[in-house]
């Protein structure tokens, strides 16, 4: 049997027709799950790897700080607009060609971001990051939108589970990108980097090609605002957009805090952000897992991980109200922090979301976990393009300490808002049991002897 017309009938069918356990997984799947690894992997690498040393470079090109946020903030704006319309068009335009059009589209901007050394400094170069970055981005949003897509269609029943052991290979991405860039920058210039991802990445394009499926399925007539009627949902991307604006603060303004008050090199910084990927990489299955097998700890998960990943940004600088000195170690202990805390809080949303939106009736099929995985990717955009811009300009103007206790302060609103809303679902839940229970109890008849 042809496992692509297996998913082509399976894609009008709904997770919770079969209370059955899930079987073990097809070969279809499992070469699903390797697609999406590369996608994951390849793409982090591409894109962590300007962290350690771009900033850097871009200064020395007559860029300022400010600049330099707005350059790593486009690529966010780009990022949200493309998510939202391929979220939408997903069916329309298939998710496979969508993802290989996205690594190849990605593929080419790496390498051309390689060659803007040779761009004359001042305007014309900031003017060719901006071209590029941008275009960049929309390949970026297409690939990963069609992940999350595909990766929710397949997986329908532990969609939780498979995205946090595919976070193992973002945060595998997102490890080695920072190291890897900056040795090759120390030892080889600034174009190299560029020039291998790239060309790693063009290779995912035809492996990727070969082995995913193709999976036809029926537009649908929902919409984004139908998803953002929901308070809860609104809730949720509150947070997600608080985690993607505390790792776009950090993308833009680390490196450059690290080197000025630590006197470090830009490979030492690129260790330095072991210390925030490779907790994320090592609790996002764990997450995964705990999540998909009680669903019902996904909420407080979500809390909980908010809470602490604003008490990591609030010691990461530390807060200058505090009075705590600088101190290289506790930098580092406070990244595993919010690493670790990002995963706990990022893992459960998206599967959270499609939920809250099957329940409002949207269809379960392709269309509405293309617009889910759109308005997830947007609304992390929208976050990447706030933490670099307006973190830039508050380390601009006062200091890095300040714009990360900012960071912090909105990770902590999140969980305050989202607790808040939970326990106000919960009294409510028990107020409605209590009057049916209520009204039960005064129409239940008298027996007459």
């Amino acid at each position: 049997m042809d496992p692509h017309d297996d998913l082509r009938r399976r894609d009008d069918s709904t997770p919770a027709d079969s209370t059955d356990p899930p079987p073990r997984m097809t070969r279809q799947q499992k070469l699903t799950l390797i697609s999406m690894a590369s996608v994951n992997f390849s793409s982090m690498i591409c894109y962590s790897i300007l962290g350690p040393f771009f900033p850097n470079e871009a200064v020395k090109k007559g860029a300022s700080q400010t600049v330099i946020g707005l350059i790593f903030g486009c690529y966010a704006v780009c990022n949200l607009i493309g998510s939202l319309i391929l979220g939408k068009y997903i069916v329309q335009i298939g998710a496979k060609f969508m993802l290989v059009t996205g690594l190849f589209v990605s593929s080419g901007c790496t390498i051309l971001f390689g060659l803007l050394d040779r761009v004359p400094a001042g305007p014309a170069f900031i003017t060719m990051c901006f071209v590029v970055r941008s275009v960049d981005a929309v390949g970026f949003a297409a690939a990963m939108t069609s992940s999350f897509a595909l990766t929710a269609k397949i997986f329908p029943n532990n969609v939780a589970t498979v995205l946090g052991s595919l976070e193992i290979f973002t945060g595998l991405g997102l490890i080695m990108g920072p190291p890897v860039g900056g040795w090759f920058y120390q030892s080889f210039g600034y174009e190299v980097p560029f020039m291998l991802l790239g060309c790693f990445l063009l290779i995912m394009v035809p492996f990727n090609i070969y082995i995913l499926p193709t999976i036809d399925a029926d537009p649908s007539k929902d919409s984004f605002f139908g998803l953002l009627t929901h308070v809860k949902i609104v809730l949720i991307c509150y947070v997600i957009f608080t985690l993607s604006a505390g790792l776009g603060f950090l993308d833009a303004t680390l490196s450059l805090f690290a080197i000025d008050t630590f006197n470090l090199s830009t490979g030492y910084v690129g260790l330095i952000m072991l210390g925030l990927s490779l907790p994320y990489c090592l609790a996002s299955p764990l997450m995964g897992y705990f999540t998909d097998k009680y669903p019902a700890t996904r909420s407080w998960f979500m809390v909980t991980g908010a809470v602490a990943t604003a008490f990591g940004f609030f010691l990461l600088g530390p807060v200058p109200f505090l009075h705590i000195p600088n101190q290289l170690w506790l930098l580092v202990i406070m990244l595993g922090v919010i690493g670790f805390s990002l995963g706990m809080t990022a893992i459960p949303t998206f599967p959270e979301i499609i939920t809250c939106a099957y329940e409002q009736g949207f269809d379960e099929g392709l269309s509405t976990l293309g617009m889910v995985s759109g308005l997830f990717g947007a609304v992390w955009s929208m976050g990447m393009f706030y933490g670099p811009v307006v973190g830039g300009l508050i380390t601009q103007h006062l200091s890095f300490e300040w714009a990360a206790a900012v960071q912090g302060g909105l990770a902590f609103l999140g969980a305050f808002s989202l607790a808040v809303y939970y326990l106000y679902q919960r009294i409510r839940r028990q107020s409605v049991q209590e009057d049916r229970s209520r009204q039960s109890e005064e129409t239940t008849p008298l027996l007459n002897e």
